[in-house]
C-alpha cells in the first residue's frame, strides 16, 4: 500500500463478489489481486479506466488475459517471488509422503507409539521426474540433485543443453512416467495440460512410484488418481492444489487413506513469498501508472497506454507468426 500510495489513492476492498467488483471497477485505473479473485471478461469490460491488472503471485489463470489484451490492459505477475517457497513445499511434500510424517505426527499426538507402522522409503538414489523446468522446476532440480536423486525432465520448451546444465536428462512424458520413482509437476493449467495426468498416464507408472502436484489443480484427473492409489497401481501422492478449491467434501481424494498427503494450496504460503510477490507487483503497478514499462507483463509490453492501440495489429501478427513457426519448425528451441 505504501508503494502504491506514491502514485494513487489506494482502496482495499476484500471479499467482493463478481457483481460487486463489476459495479465499482469503472472508477479504478489499476487492480491488484491474489489467487482468490476471479477477474472475468465482464469485470474487464467494465473497467474503462483500467491500465493494469497485477496478480501478486505466479499463475494468472484467474484472469481473463485475452480479454485484457483486447482492451489494451497490461496484466503482470510476479514470476520469481514465490519460486523458492513453491519448490521447497514440493520437496517437503515428497519427504512427508515418503516418511509418513502426517500420520506419524497424528499417531504420537493421540498417545500412541507405532514405530513399526510407519516404515518409510528414502529418496536417495531414486529417480525424480520433473514435468516443467521453469523457475520452480529448475530450483527443485538443484535441491533434488543435492539430495542424491537422479533427474529426468519433460519440457517441450526447454533445450537439451539447458536441461543438462540442471543435471536432468530430457525425455518424453511417457518415458518419464515409466521410469520415475517420484514425479513432480511444475506446469501451468492450460487447455493442453488439463487432465494431462489421467488414468492412461497413471497406468504407466511403477507400482512403487509417487506423484506430487504443487502447481495447479486440474492437471491431474483426481478421480483417476484416487483409484490408482486405492488399487495399488501407484504407491501414493502429495497434492497441494485441486480442480475445485476449497477441496469438496465428497472429493475421492479424501477417502484414499494414509497413502496421500493433502495440503490447502500452501505452495506460496511463506511470509517471505507473500511479501516478495506483493512488493514486486505493487512496484510494477506504480511504474505503469507513471507511464513506465512493467518488467513482468504476461500479455503485452509495458508501454505507454497511447501506444498500445497502434501496436495491437502488430502484436496479433507476431502471435500468429509465432504459432506458425512453432508448428513448422522441427525439434526443440535452442538458445
Amino acid at each position: 500500500i505504501d508503494i502504491l500510495s506514491q502514485v494513487a489513492q489506494v482502496d482495499v476492498n476484500t471479499g467482493l463478489s463478481a457483481a460487486e467488483l463489476v459495479k465499482i471497477i469503472p472508477d479504478y485505473d489499476a487492480l491488484m489481486i491474489r489467487s482468490g479473485t476471479q477477474v472475468t471478461k465482464e469485470i474487464i469490460e467494465a473497467g474503462n479506466l483500467l491500465k493494469i491488472i497485477g496478480r501478486a503471485g505466479v499463475g494468472v489463470d484467474n484472469v481473463d488475459v485475452p480479454a485484457a489484451t483486447r482492451k489494451g490492459i497490461v496484466v503482470v505477475n510476479s514470476p520469481e517471488g514465490n519460486t523458492i517457497a513453491a519448490a521447497e513445499h514440493a520437496i517437503a511434500m515428497m519427504l512427508s509422503m515418503s516418511r509418513h510424517i502426517p500420520e506419524a505426527n497424528a499417531s504420537v499426538k493421540s498417545g500412541k507409539w507405532e514405530r513399526n507402522r510407519f516404515i518409510g522409503v528414502e529418496v536417495y538414489k531414486k529417480t525424480l521426474g520433473i514435468v516443467g523446468l521453469g523457475k520452480i522446476g529448475s530450483h527443485l532440480a538443484a535441491a533434488a540433485k543435492a539430495m542424491g536423486m537422479k533427474l529426468l525432465a519433460y519440457d517441450p520448451f526447454i533445450s537439451t543443453e539447458r536441461a543438462e546444465q540442471l543435471g536432468c536428462r530430457l525425455v518424453e512424458l511417457e518415458l518419464l512416467m515409466r521410469e520415475s520413482d517420484y514425479i513432480t509437476l511444475h506446469i501451468p493449467k492450460t487447455p493442453e495440460t488439463l487432465h494431462l495426468i489421467n488414468a492412461e498416464v497413471l497406468s504407466k507408472m511403477k507400482p512403487t512410484a509417487r506423484i506430487i502436484n504443487c502447481a495447479r489443480g486440474g492437471i491431474i484427473d483426481e478421480v483417476a488418481l484416487a483409484e490408482a492409489i486405492k488399487s495399488g497401481q501407484i504407491a501414493g501422492a502429495a497434492i497441494d492444489v485441486y480442480e475445485h478449491e476449497p477441496l469438496e467434501a465428497d472429493s475421492p481424494l479424501r477417502s484414499v487413506g494414509q497413502n496421500i498427503v493433502l495440503t490447502p494450496h500452501l505452495g506460496a504460503s511463506t511470509a517471505e513469498a507473500q511479501v516478495n510477490v506483493a512488493i514486486d507487483v505493487a512496484e510494477q503497478i506504480r511504474d505503469v501508472l507513471l507511464g513506465l514499462p512493467a518488467r513482468s507483463a504476461v500479455n503485452i509490453p509495458g508501454i505507454y497506454p497511447d501506444s498500445i492501440e497502434k501496436l495491437k495489429p502488430y502484436l496479433q501478427l507476431a502471435e500468429t507468426l509465432g504459432n506458425l513457426v512453432s508448428q513448422l519448425a522441427g525439434g526443440r528451441v535452442d538458445y
